[in-house]
């Protein structure tokens, strides 16, 4: 990762959650953050700002010692809250919390700001990441609430791409009746489950049940992405673009 990382000459990398592996952080002192993260990603091209979500395993800890500064002073590379937009000019970034699934998360003025957001945003690129699975045929499979409760406003407001984690696996799944690409970067640990459902092979444009990662690079065009094994070797490649004007 820090050689891909060196490479491409990254502005900063993204976490889909499950930060600290399987049960989260005890408080903000647990040595599980230098030994999961500070002590692990220790290449110079990955000393950048990293931006996480969180993931269910997450919450089997303290959920809220990841969200404090506590953290940052520790290694000034972490940043982690429950939802926030990344402005980057030419792509905004949408982190939202995934994890709660009662019907009134989806309902509470914090799914209502994710809406206002990407309706509000003038960004060329929409993508918003997000710990659990909206389409997969991995061995969590699809999360019906959210098709039912997030899919319909990330549709409506052109979202570009969705990313999550949460299948330990490198996915990517086209929708056959929108743009919107489905995006599973969850092969940090745990990978080779096994497990493979999707019934509709036109929509499935790659699938790795093993360990790995994503990159993105980002013009104002056009959006190039690579799914990459932990040799460095690139397993997927897929591009969309986009034209710089548009006339109404």
């Amino acid at each position: 990762m820090g050689i891909t990382a060196k490479k491409i000459d990254v502005d900063f990398i993204v976490s889909t959650g499950d930060n600290f592996y399987p049960r989260g952080l005890t408080d903000v002192n647990d040595p599980a953050f230098d030994q999961s993260f500070t002590n692990i990603y220790t290449a110079p091209s990955l000393q950048k700002q990293w931006y996480t979500v969180l993931g269910n395993h997450d919450y089997r800890g303290d959920a809220l010692a990841q969200l404090s500064h506590a953290l940052k002073q520790r290694d000034n590379k972490w940043f982690c809250l429950k939802s926030y937009v990344l402005n980057t000019d030419i792509a905004e970034f949408f982190f939202i919390d995934t994890t709660p699934f009662e019907d009134k998360y989806f309902t509470d003025p914090e799914d209502e700001d994710l809406e206002s957001a990407l309706k509000e945003s003038p960004a060329k690129w929409k993508i918003v990441i997000g710990h659990h699975t909206i389409k997969s045929a991995g061995i969590h499979g699809n999360t019906q609430q959210l098709i039912q409760k997030l899919l319909p406003i990330l549709e409506a407001n052109n979202v570009d791409l969705y990313i999550n984690g949460h299948d330990h696996c490198l996915e990517h799944i086209s929708s056959s009746d929108s743009p919107l690409q489905f995006l599973t970067s969850g092969g940090g640990s745990k990978a080779w489950r096994g497990s493979y459902n999707w019934p509709n092979s036109n929509e499935m444009k790659f699938y790795y049940d093993g360990q790995g990662f994503i990159t993105l690079q980002i013009t104002q065009t056009q959006v190039d992405i690579n799914f990459v094994d932990i040799m460095g070797s690139i397993l997927h490649k897929w591009t969309v673009s986009k034209s710089l004007f548009s006339i109404i």
